[in-house]
């Protein structure tokens, strides 16, 4: 298992920050009418998502990283909807949008299984 250093050292901080970035590509299309609207929305919640994951990583207590990471978690459901929003009213075409919603899966699922280890090691359930 490799060792963590600090937070970008996580797959889960990597990919959120990939993900990031592909939304700030994204939403640079939207309608310039947006840019106070879903395209601020949607650039908060794809960035609070590595902000949260590295903040929680920087803390002393395994009680806060898990609730760094429940906010992730949050974070990341928000803009899983606002990336389906977007395409239902045409601002990202259907393969874009499945692109980034699979992404936003692929960080979620990798966000979970830290929570479990983190619980387990905590001897949470």
């Amino acid at each position: 298992m490799d060792v963590v250093r600090d937070f970008r050292d996580l797959v889960v901080w990597q990919r959120a920050m990939d993900l990031s970035v592909d939304i700030y590509r994204a939403t640079k299309r939207f309608p310039k009418e947006e840019r106070y609207g879903l395209t601020s929305q949607m650039r908060r919640a794809a960035v609070s998502i590595p902000s949260n994951i590295a903040e929680g990583n920087g803390r002393n207590s395994g009680s806060d990283y898990l609730r760094f990471l429940a906010i992730a978690n949050g974070s990341l459901a928000e803009l899983k909807t606002q990336i389906l929003l977007s395409e239902r009213i045409g601002y990202l075409d259907p393969s874009g949008a499945e692109k980034l919603f699979a992404s936003a899966n692929e960080v979620g699922w990798i966000l979970a299984g830290l929570v479990k280890a983190l619980q387990k090691e905590k001897g949470e359930r």
